[in-house]
């Protein structure tokens, strides 16, 4: 059995993976899967575990699963909301305090008394230390009683020798002095690593904050009640107590509230979040319809056929929900190298501190202690803790000045490598809405436009108000009578005794207005450019013809070229028609077309494409291109599109222009070479600077690593990956 629970406790990747360990190996369980970002476990087991034993063996950790309730998504976005909160009042204590620290360590310390210097310092630490970077040791400790180490516990380590070597230098500065070894302080390194990592983490949650606000706006699209006819009465209901084949009515104006088949009634269905084409479907009975959909105009009844947890609009939001939660894989392998450079630094360290008291010279118990205490200054990991973030936020940076906007550093990882770009056809390669191309008269009449524009201005049809734009200089003054809006065919009304007509050709013929030979090689010829015709008619004829298109985005072609020219393998997905979508890719230049898709055909192709090896970037503006957009290794926004689309993405083109795909894949080119150069340093200065402080060139040449040399040492290798960094 298969059970979702919500998961406290999580404040990295690497704790989700740590929690996702304890519980696989409970006696029972089969399969784990803990998804940091969206904070829940997926636990599945040979039969039901309760709870409690569960939380038995992580509460040691520090984690806790909570019972999945109607009220527990309100709770946990609470709690998210806090976590959040608490930690960016910790980044801006560390940064208040920490900014001091620094600059009388770099700039002050000799122009103010040495030991008050040391005293200020020791008390602007403080608040960084116990406040801010509380979490960091409350982190190290729990995976210390799991037998475990990550990130948290190299920071902790380092963080809190520098410290506690500081406080003794501190008030106890001639233990060292006597013996003529410089009492010297590391308090503003302490204070600055946790400013930095902290900035980190707050742009960490920030970004699955925003994952987290894509899945509320999915679930916003559900309703929580419908109406139900039952025994000839209407009667409203929640939407979990409805049932297959029971009967529910639909109102103008309404969502759909479940998947089901038309009964009774014909009416005009937005369903943009499914298919992203903007043009409404017509539904009569026994057509099918789904949740989230909105009726436009008529009254239509409608048997279940799938309940809550089983609709399309369900299953998207959870292949949303389980594409969520991953950190980035730089990263974790950062948080596997710790979990080796901890116990191995502490074990040199050990062995330094028993080499010098077992041979080296006297006072034995001094150097013993300086060469411990150096190899564990030394190799405090201000390097390695800016390595990742200092070039992720200088190419976040960098790309947020193109206009683009990338949330996190996964994202931008995964940039570096894509092979593959899926393109979404309406909105994305085209601007998403009907546009009228022309008009063609038939009649002289010289109101007549007007009439037209007067007949359009009865209804929100989407082509209609596009033929209301197009006609925006001609006045709308003519009033109609006996309006009526027909599903799925077009508009009826009459003026000075005389009925007129718009809408498609079903309309034409119901009412008996036939085409001239001309007006039909005329459709054709619209027909065969993937354009739609639209009608205008009086009783007798038909008086103009006008031709409407989805217009291409004007970056497309040039940005599709580029793309092809460095070598990624293009697609276009559409949910229209095949002929319409391959018309649009014919003036594009993209030869891979896969038209009519739902949703869920969409993710199945990333899923498929990645399956077989390829690194995908999907580009998308709707609700419909919201699960593909986070089942991809790259989701990729139009800013004009969907709330839903722009929070599911990875990446949002703010200003709308397909040319910024090329620009962010080369930015995060350049960020990730520069950001495996700055670990490759900060490896490098630790594989060197280490033996050096265990005392390794004490027996050639006398030379004893002094602990401020090794704190210098420190700095300088942080200062160059900063530097590093900004050559993004």
């Amino acid at each position: 059995m298969i059970k979702t629970y919500n998961i406290e406790g999580l404040s990295c990747a690497s704790c989700a993976s740590s929690a996702q360990k304890i519980l696989s190996r409970i006696e029972g369980i089969e399969n784990v899967r803990v998804n940091y970002a969206a904070a829940k476990a997926v636990v599945e087991s040979k039969y039901e575990i309760d709870i409690f034993l569960l939380n038995e063996k992580l509460t040691r950790a520090g984690y806790q699963l909570l019972e999945k309730h109607k009220d527990s998504r309100e709770k946990q976005l609470l709690a998210e909301t806090l976590k959040l909160k608490r930690l960016k009042n910790e980044l801006i204590i560390a940064f208040v305090f920490a900014l001091p620290l620094f600059v009388i360590a770099m700039f002050f310390h000799g122009l103010i008394p040495h030991r008050a210097a040391n005293l200020i310092m020791f008390f602007l630490c403080i608040p960084v230390m116990f406040y801010s970077g509380s979490r960091f040791f409350v982190s190290a400790w729990r995976q210390l009683r799991i037998g475990s180490s990550n990130m948290d516990t190299l920071v902790a380590l380092g963080t809190g020798t520098a410290f506690l070597f500081s406080v003794f230098n501190t008030f106890f500065p001639k233990y060292l002095l006597q013996r003529d070894i410089e009492a010297h302080v590391y308090y503003e390194t302490a204070g600055v690593l946790i400013f930095f990592i902290l900035l980190g983490k707050y742009f960490e949650e920030s970004a699955k904050r925003k994952t987290s606000t894509a899945l509320d706006s999915l679930m916003s699209l559900n309703v929580q009640e419908l109406n139900l006819l039952h025994n000839g009465t209407e009667k409203k209901i929640p939407i979990e107590a409805a049932m297959p084949d029971d009967i529910v009515i639909v109102k103008p104006g309404d969502k759909v509230p479940l998947d089901g088949l038309i009964i009774f009634g014909e009416t005009e269905l937005d369903e943009s979040m499914l298919s992203g084409e903007p043009m409404p479907k017509f539904k009569q009975k026994g057509d099918q319809i789904f949740a989230g959909t909105i009726n436009l105009n008529g009254y239509i009844q409608f048997s279940v056929t799938k309940t809550a947890d089983n609709t399309v609009l369900s299953q998207i939001i959870a292949l949303v929900e389980s594409a969520q939660g991953t950190a980035s894989p730089i990263q974790k392998m950062v948080d596997r190298i710790s979990a080796v450079f901890v116990p191995v630094v502490i074990l040199i360290s050990i062995l330094s501190a028993f080499i010098w008291y077992v041979a080296g010279p006297e006072p034995k118990l001094t150097y013993a202690l300086i060469a411990a205490l150096t190899v564990l200054v030394i190799s405090c990991p201000c390097a390695l803790g800016l390595a990742t973030p200092t070039a992720i936020m200088v190419g976040i940076g960098r790309a947020a000045g193109k206009g683009i906007l990338i949330k996190s550093a996964e994202s931008l990882q995964s940039a570096s490598n894509i092979d593959v770009i899926l393109f979404d056809k309406t909105g994305t390669l085209t601007e998403g809405k009907p546009t009228v191309n022309s008009i063609k008269l038939f009649d002289e009449n010289p109101q007549l436009l007007s009439i037209i524009s007067s007949l359009e201005h009865h209804s929100t049809h989407p082509i209609s108000r596009s033929i209301c734009q197009y006609l925006k200089e001609y006045n709308h003054n003519f009033i109609f009578e006996n309006f009526e809006n027909i599903s799925g065919r077009g508009l009826k009304a009459s003026f000075s005794g005389l009925y007129y007509f718009a809408g498609n050709s079903s309309l034409m013929h119901e009412n008996g207005i036939n085409f001239t030979h001309e007006q039909e090689k005329y459709i054709v010829a619209l027909y065969e450019l993937g354009q739609t015709a639209v009608f205008f008619a009086d009783a007798h004829k038909i008086l103009a013809i006008f031709s409407l298109s989805d217009k291409i985005n004007s970056s497309a072609a040039q940005a599709i070229q580029a793309l092809k020219f460095s070598g990624k393998e293009i697609y276009m997905l559409s949910g229209d028609n095949q002929r319409a979508a391959e018309l649009v890719a014919e003036q594009l230049g993209i030869k891979n077309v896969l038209a009519e898709l739902l949703p869920g055909d969409k993710t199945d192709f990333v899923k498929k494409l990645r399956a077989s090896g390829k690194k995908v970037a999907m580009v998308g503006d709707g609700i419909n291109d919201a699960a593909a957009l986070a089942n991809a290794d790259l989701g990729i926004a139009m800013n004009s599109g969907t709330n839903i689309a722009v929070e599911s993405a990875d990446a949002v083109l703010l200003n709308n222009n397909l040319l910024q795909i090329p620009e962010l894949l080369h930015i995060s080119k350049r960020t990730m070479a520069i950001l495996r150069q700055n670990l490759f340093w900060a490896f490098f200065y630790n594989v060197l600077g280490i033996p050096i402080a265990a005392g390794i060139l004490y027996p050639f040449s006398g030379m004893l690593l002094d602990p401020m040399i090794a704190g210098a040492a420190m700095a300088f290798s942080s200062v160059s990956v900063v530097l590093n960094s900004l050559r993004i």
